[in-house]
């Protein structure tokens, strides 16, 4: 399976909401699309940003791909082994 971000071949994927469900849930609303994506990908997008910019901002697998901070974790990431487990980078 090919992670949607970085296009590593890995064994497991996980569901990515593009728009929180925190933010669906409260509105009652249906939760949206959704991306499978690995989990260094996935903790990385937690990381870099809040619920708020995931909902307004960044709510497309483009749009994520091309923030600057999200392609410098990409850059890096794809040379990195499937097998390894990657550390997350928190936000300074």
């Amino acid at each position: 399976m090919q992670c949607e971000l970085c296009e590593r071949e890995m064994e497991r994927l996980t569901v990515h909401h593009l728009i929180p469900r925190q933010n669906t849930k409260r509105k009652k609303a249906a939760p949206g699309p959704t991306i499978n994506i690995c989990s260094a990908c996935h903790k990385q997008i937690h990381a870099f940003f809040d619920n708020k910019r995931l909902a307004q901002e960044l709510n497309t697998t483009d749009r994520l791909k091309n923030e600057a901070q999200m392609q410098k974790f990409l850059l890096w990431v794809r040379k990195q082994n499937p097998d390894r487990k990657v550390q997350v980078h928190r936000k300074k």
